[in-house]
């Protein structure tokens, strides 16, 4: 029969395993790949390869833009933009900062509630960037521009699910 001390070290191990930052994985830099991150600075290079020695495909220019991180190095991340395109980044110019994005036309309306019938606060216009404050269902509570709302997460491109990942064996 365990001890009372093992059983409550299991239970704290496996608590440790849900939740976002509390995951160590097999990655060079111990998190989620896929995730996303956003742009820390309004100029990222995007580059062919992970390296300075590797040409510039284009540069981002919309600091808080998001990201999503398909595979690192230990200082380059292999990522995707809104528009599918894929490029490294160094991570300096990365910020694990969630962000999502209207990348549809048309302005999309933030609700007060997560419902679809709630009233409606405020619009994200298209290609804005907004910050990630919640989560709920298949909802997003979103902040841009001194406005807080709700969208739908399928309206918005950033809102993706946390990935769950294997456990670093150390």
């Amino acid at each position: 029969m365990p001890t009372k001390l093992a059983v409550l070290a299991a239970v704290l191990a496996l608590a440790g395993c849900g939740g976002r930052g509390a995951q160590v994985c097999d990655t060079p830099s111990g998190l989620p790949v896929p995730r996303f991150v956003s742009l820390k600075f309004g100029e990222v290079y995007a580059r062919k390869g992970p390296g300075e020695d590797h040409r510039i495909l284009w540069v981002w220019r919309s600091r808080g833009m998001p990201l999503e991180v398909v595979a690192e190095t230990s200082d380059w991340r292999r990522v995707r933009g809104p528009d599918g395109a894929l490029a490294w980044a160094h991570k300096r110019g990365l910020d694990g900062r969630l962000t999502v994005m209207r990348v549809k036309p048309g302005q999309l309306p933030m609700r007060a509630a997560p419902k679809a019938d709630a009233r409606v606060v405020a619009y994200l216009a298209p290609s804005a960037v907004a910050a990630l404050d919640q989560s709920e269902g298949g909802w997003r509570r979103i902040k841009a521009s001194g406005e807080a709302g709700w969208v739908p997460a399928g309206e918005v491109w950033g809102a993706g699910a946390p990935t769950p990942c294997r456990p670093r064996e150390d």
